[in-house]
């Protein structure tokens, strides 16, 4: 005669099959575990701001995990090539980016556009009495012989170097830096009513806080107005429905954009933080930007 299992066996077993049981019903009820989307970008203040402005919707209103990854240019560009992230929504076109946007051809998708009338050029305060990057050749000193950039590899540094060799303006030195060291620069100069010319973007909080103008380039160097656009790995679509359709629809201005920025200038806070607080204080946006993607919970293969 078959013995009686021990009564321990048997409350192990039942313990077993209840716990099975609800996690059967909490699968039913919310869903599979989504895929964490992962965002890269530059470290700009404006890339700064969109991308925490998209990450936030990813986990505050889709409910996706989402990173973000700062990295540089080239590598913003390469790294959704390789399919290594999803995702990035400051590709600067058609001028700053051109070149990386060119090395991946094919390898990406082009979401289009989700921020029109950018520019880029040489920026020196309104009470600089010059109006064109021709004149800079005649105040080399005043300007300390040197052009404020950014970060090596930059677009904007590129154009900036043809700059120099097509306005033969071999007495200036163009320093690298970041966009932080830049604006501080710029700053500092203010500050003393000094002369100081700096590689500048539109849009960028600085324009908000100091009177600056765009010096004039007849020669065209840095090209007309442009755009931002957002770029996808290949096979994003399939993977993730919900976040691609997202990313196509997400489109906001330059003013809001630079609402962002003079919101992560204050100390304290923190980018994802103000971004959380931007996208509640703008529904309609933020609505027309999830207009249409389902609600329903979508089953992802493991």
């Amino acid at each position: 005669m078959k013995k009686a299992l021990p009564p321990i066996i048997v409350l192990l077993v039942m313990i077993g099959i209840y716990i099975a049981y609800q996690a059967e019903e909490a699968r039913r009820t919310i869903g599979p575990t989504k895929p964490t989307v992962r965002l890269v970008y530059v470290e700009w203040s404006s890339a700064t701001a969109s991308t925490n402005v998209i990450r936030a919707v990813i986990q505050e209103k889709l409910g996706y995990p989402c990173t973000a990854s700062p990295v540089s240019a080239a590598a913003m560009f390469q790294s959704i090539a390789s399919g290594d992230q999803d995702a990035m929504t400051c590709a600067w076109l058609p001028v700053t980016h051109r070149q990386y946007m060119d090395s991946v051809s094919g390898q990406v998708k082009d979401l289009g556009i989700n921020l029109s009338g950018t520019r880029i050029g040489l920026v020196v305060p309104e009470y600089v009495d010059i109006y064109s990057i021709d004149d800079l050749r005649l105040h080399a000193e005043e300007f300390d012989n040197q052009i404020i950039g950014i970060d090596p590899g930059a677009g904007i540094m590129e154009k900036t170097e043809q700059a120099i060799d097509q306005y033969g303006l071999q007495e200036f030195t163009l320093m690298e830096g970041s966009g932080a060291t830049m604006t501080a620069a710029l700053d500092g100069a203010i500050q003393q009513g000094e002369w100081v010319v700096v590689t500048g973007w539109t849009p960028h909080w600085m324009w908000n806080r100091y009177e600056l103008k765009y010096l004039q380039d007849p020669k065209k160097v840095y090209g007309e107005a442009g755009e931002v656009h957002t770029i996808a790995r290949i096979g994003l679509k399939n993977d993730m429905p919900e976040i691609y359709q997202f990313l196509t629809q997400f489109k906001w201005t330059p003013e809001d954009m630079q609402e962002v920025m003079a919101m992560n200038r204050v100390e304290g806070t923190t980018p994802y933080e103000n971004a959380v607080k931007w996208i509640n204080d703008n529904p309609e946006l933020v609505s027309q930007w999830l207009a249409g993607i389902t609600e329903e919970v979508t089953e992802y293969a493991e």
